[in-house]
């Protein structure tokens, strides 16, 4: 498990953008679950 970890960190250290990248995926993916939850109007309809 500590080999893989430590595979992560060397990578983002040669790919600084990629944090970003990360961090930016992981904002939009919690919020998407927000907006999922909250979709829960009633369709009035035939």
């Amino acid at each position: 498990m500590s080999d893989d970890s430590n595979q992560m960190v060397a990578y983002l250290r040669q790919n600084p953008r990629m944090m970003g990248v990360l961090f930016t995926l992981t904002l939009l993916l919690s919020q998407a679950g927000s907006v999922a939850a909250g979709n829960t109007g009633i369709i009035y309809g035939p």
